[in-house]
């Protein structure tokens, strides 16, 4: 699906331009001499892009080596494990997107001040390696899932998607009030955890067709007369939303217990601190 890969390049894209640029323009800032810092630290993101292709490539190769009948397995345990890592890229950004630039650059100028010029190489490594085998396993699933085109069609929904993040950063770091960081992350994070659903959705029917999972019934209803899941507008929802026209109980229970609980973690009220002892 065109929407779905252009749209996981470009909130990806965006967080590893974010995460380089507050590394690249912290040392631009700095008054000492951080020239050989920046060699490494665009030595890193050029190491973690080659990580993440490496690691596109182990996936492809690996899907093809294997049997047509060990094909589905491997598939549905992609898609499961592409919402996974998105469930815990949505919450672990809920938890410290807020600290994230504090932190960044705090591990930065302990590795300038003890001139460690390989761990400011490190530092970019891991950000853009995992901004990148994120996006990897993101898309892999997606085009596993069987809703993304063809190869040409797949590739220009990336390259779509990449100059929308830059786009899309140069507004945010222009202090736009129309499209601020708050609202860019609040934005996607609610069409990540649809995304996550519908991938989830995707692995469900996979672990069905494998017997691993029982259907529990036979379609519980047919909704196709309103929107089918089988048409363009209807598959591109499916895609985005893990939406079912003719449901099982099983994709039915897997589908409210999924939003049951991502609204119990996200309308959890959180833990103050509690006062200290004397």
């Amino acid at each position: 699906m065109f929407g779905s890969i252009a749209f996981v390049v470009w909130r990806e894209s965006v967080e590893a331009l974010l995460v380089i640029g507050i590394l690249d323009a912290w040392l631009r800032a700095e008054t000492r001499d951080t020239g050989r810092a920046r060699v490494f630290l665009w030595g890193g993101v050029a190491a973690g892009l080659a990580f993440a292709g490496l690691l596109a490539v182990l996936l492809v190769q690996l899907g093809e080596s294997i049997s047509e009948d060990a094909q589905l397995a491997y598939t549905t345990a992609v898609v499961l494990i592409a919402a996974l890592l998105i469930l815990q890229m949505v919450f672990w950004m809920r938890r410290h997107g807020r600290s994230m630039k504090r932190d960044l650059e705090t591990q930065l100028s302990s590795a300038v001040v003890r001139r460690s010029w390989w761990g400011v190489f490190v530092l970019a490594l891991v950000a853009v390696a995992r901004e990148g085998s994120e996006t990897v396993i993101f898309l892999y699933g997606i085009l596993s899932s069987g809703t993304a085109g063809d190869l040409l069609s797949g590739i220009g929904a990336g390259l779509f998607g990449f100059a929308l993040a830059l786009l899309s950063y140069g507004l945010l770091q222009a202090g736009s009030r129309v499209l601020s960081w708050r609202l860019f992350f609040r934005i996607t994070e609610i069409m990540l955890l649809f995304l996550a659903c519908a991938l989830l959705m995707t692995g469900i029917d996979g672990l069905i067709d494998l017997e691993i999972l029982p259907r529990l019934s036979r379609r519980l209803w047919d909704s196709g007369w309103l929107l089918s899941d089988g048409n363009a507008t209807g598959g591109f929802i499916s895609a985005l939303t893990g939406y079912r026209a003719r449901p099982n109980l099983m994709e039915l229970l897997v589908f409210a217990g999924y939003w049951a609980l991502v609204l119990l973690i996200i309308l959890r009220p959180k833990r103050t601190a509690s006062p200290a002892v004397a």
